[in-house]
């Protein structure tokens, strides 16, 4: 997959800015002084293209960006004047001319109302205004430049912030890319903020794969896509298989909670030198009709073109099996299950599925995946080897505490022994001890028992 912006840190040179904001009000002006000239005064051959940009030929951050996209007059007007709310509100205030005749609003300036900002937000009405003003043939042109698949959206540097079912395309709010107003502003591509724009957290993790522990069955998958995403364009490119093979990869991850599900997705992350992010269920599911798709949305189109991960664990909230249609609330639910379905088809990246059990998922994602991994509680072995990388130094263990003793009458799994060692040690702590020791142990045993109902 391509980066969407230049690698590193870029110098910000604000006179270059200065320039194509300057451009950009001198595009608007002659637009608005052809608008509204009197008929017999009107060029029938205007058009804003005539209007030169300046010329980009430095490396700092905007001139870097643009040369990198390829990014032709068009292009470059939308990606400037959706800074310009940003950069130069009061450029804007021009939109907000009254039809005397109508005491209103010109319908063909668009713009779209803010809570909190004062002054004119556009939509891709203002874009259609400013680049073709009545010409509806240079209207349609417009129309494809903002298409999805465009790469103004593909390379995700402006986003469509969609209105009410059934409103137009047109009065969709202009956005810049989030990332692309950090670049351009500071020199450097921030990562996503979490929030209801975007409901998805990074993954990172300060362990390495030393500290995994699992079946060797599992082990061996987990390579395998490990290799995947480390390699996949070698592998697709020595046996010509770029043709048939799709270049996303769906997998599920299932087994009971605590047996390295998260851990796995963040190493093979961090293997491939690229971003994990999880989906916050909670701000994605929506009692809204519609929502829910919305929603993540908004979380698939930045991440179409970026090297990530997306991992949704507790998958089955999302991804249960379809019911038959016997309310409205029920095809809602089922039109959900299929919009998710066609998304995580398209993905160009890896997707990974968690869940606890996998007869949750729906069967139609079943069918899809190209791997599906089983991560079962840790055995006598594995338990050793998860005490033995908790508890690594003997020297702050009482002489009582016997690892291998405690491995092979305790069937519990990694999340929960890591929250036996951290009881242990605090309890230790507390007493104002060095050591941990057995009976520090056995109380945290009996407190993780005990949430599954179980006892030593």
């Amino acid at each position: 997959m391509n980066e969407i912006l230049p690698k590193g840190t870029s110098r910000v040179d604000p006179q270059v800015i200065e320039e194509e904001l300057a451009w950009c009000e001198r595009v608007m002006d002659a637009r608005f002084e052809h608008y509204f000239a009197a008929p017999e005064t009107v060029d029938p051959d205007f058009d804003v293209r005539t209007l030169t940009p300046p010329a980009l030929d430095g490396d700092d951050a905007y001139s870097r960006l643009v040369a990198q996209r390829g990014l032709g007059f068009d292009e470059r007007l939308v990606l400037i004047f959706s800074l310009v709310p940003h950069l130069r509100p009061q450029l804007l205030d021009l939109f907000f001319l009254q039809n005397k005749m109508l005491d209103r609003a010109y319908t063909e300036f668009g713009g779209v109302a803010s809570k909190g900002h004062t002054g004119f937000l556009p939509t891709c009405e203002t874009v259609a205004f400013l680049l073709g003003g009545r010409d509806l043939e240079r209207r349609l042109e417009v129309l494809a430049l903002l298409e999805e698949d465009a790469p103004l959206r593909a390379d995700c540097l402006i986003r469509l912030e969609n209105g009410a079912v059934g409103e137009p395309f047109w009065c969709t709010a202009l956005r810049p890319g989030g990332e692309v107003l950090d670049y351009l502003t500071t020199g450097t591509a921030r990562k996503p903020d979490y929030g209801t724009d975007f409901p998805a957290k990074r993954l990172t993790t300060s362990l390495s794969w030393d500290d995994l522990v699992l079946a060797p069955e599992t082990l061996d998958e987990v390579v395998h896509l490990r290799t995947w995403m480390e390699s996949s364009r070698a592998i697709l490119d020595r046996w010509n298989l770029e043709r048939a093979v799709r270049p996303g990869y769906r997998c599920l991850f299932y087994g009971p909670p605590g047996t390295g599900k998260t851990l796995t997705a963040s190493l093979i992350g961090a293997s491939a030198g690229v971003d994990v992010y999880r989906i916050d269920l909670s701000m994605v599911v929506s009692k809204y009709i519609g929502e829910t798709e919305k929603n993540l949305a908004g979380v698939f189109d930045q991440a179409q073109r970026r090297d990530w991960i997306l991992f949704f664990d507790e998958a089955d909230a999302l991804f249960g099996k379809r019911t038959q249609a016997s309310s409205s609330n029920d095809r809602h639910a089922n039109q959900e299950v299929a919009y998710l379905l066609q998304r995580v088809e398209d993905f160009p990246g890896m997707v990974i599925l968690a869940t606890n059990l996998k007869s949750n998922i729906d069967e139609a994602f079943a069918r899809r995946f190209q791997s599906i991994l089983y991560f079962p509680m840790p055995g006598p072995e594995e338990r050793l080897r998860l005490w033995q990388g908790l508890l690594p130094d003997p020297s702050r263990l009482e002489d009582d505490v016997d690892l291998e003793v405690l491995a092979e009458e305790h069937e519990l799994a990694g999340g929960a022994l890591i929250n036996v060692v951290r009881y242990a040690a605090v309890r230790a702590f507390r007493q104002g001890r060095d050591r941990i020791g057995r009976e520090d142990l056995k109380s945290g045993l009996g407190r993780e028992l005990m949430k599954e109902g179980r006892t030593l």
